[in-house]
């Protein structure tokens, strides 16, 4: 799929994950953590995307290995990001790390963020993560 129909389906994507969280009662006005998620079976092409995404501003955690249910490998990391709850911060940040992934050949698989409280505080504990608020059983992105 071309960039372009990436980002167009991201950024549908991105206003209603926004629109749920926020029609769940998360603080509208709190800065929130982003995880934007990377992936890849390729290592060093992944550490290459690991090292753009620090360039570009975000702060990048380390490299995990995943096994897959198929018995496979990949790689993983987060690029992460504190702001608003925002659409269009989202779509730009999407935008930009969509380009990044297309170039070093690696898969963006979206985002994820947590609940925010009305005293502004992240809810981590696990029944009320983002993946919650989605409808259908879908993967978050």
């Amino acid at each position: 799929m071309s960039i372009e129909r990436l980002l167009k389906a991201q950024k549908q994507e991105n206003q209603e994950i926004v629109s749920a969280i926020l029609g769940d009662g998360s603080h509208p006005d709190a800065n929130y953590t982003i995880e934007h998620h990377f992936s890849s079976t390729n290592f060093e092409r992944l550490e290459k995307a690991a090292v753009d995404a620090f360039k570009s501003g975000f702060e990048v955690n380390d490299a995990e290995e995943m096994e897959l249910e198929d018995g496979s490998v990949i790689y993983c990391f987060d690029a992460v990001a504190s702001h608003k709850l925002e659409v269009e911060l989202l779509d730009q940040a999407c935008e930009a790390l969509l380009t990044l992934a297309a170039k070093q050949k690696v898969d963006y698989d979206g985002w994820g963020t947590y609940f925010i409280d009305e005293n502004g505080d992240e809810v981590r504990d696990d029944e009320f993560e983002v993946e919650d608020f989605e409808e259908d059983d879908e993967t978050l992105h």
